[in-house]
Order: structure tokens, then C-alpha cells, then sequence
């Protein structure tokens, strides 16, 4: 479960565009950041999970 964001954020060529933009965001910064608090949630199931 924990190598989900770590494939996600590789596979550059699947997010390396402009388009589509949020908010005056590239889609490039934003995917990015929206694999911060995803990343935090699968953390926090992994976590859960195990103990």
C-alpha cells in the first residue's frame, strides 16, 4: 500500500503537462501536492493495519 505514491509520483511522463490547472496551478504542482495528505492517509491505514 505504501509504494501506491511512491509509483504514482515516478511515473512522471503521466502527470508532466499544464493542463488541467486548478486554482492558477499547473496540473504538474498540484498532483504533487495532492499526494501530501493522500500519502498521510495511507500512512495513517498502514498504521491502523498493523497495530
Amino acid at each position: 500500500m505504501l509504494l501506491i505514491p511512491y509509483v504514482a509520483l515516478l511515473w512522471l511522463p503521466f502527470y508532466n503537462d499544464t493542463r488541467p490547472s486548478l486554482a492558477g496551478f499547473p496540473f504538474f504542482y498540484w498532483y504533487q501536492f495532492l499526494w501530501v495528505p493522500l500519502t498521510s492517509l495511507l500512512l495513517y491505514v498502514v498504521y491502523k493495519g498493523l497495530k
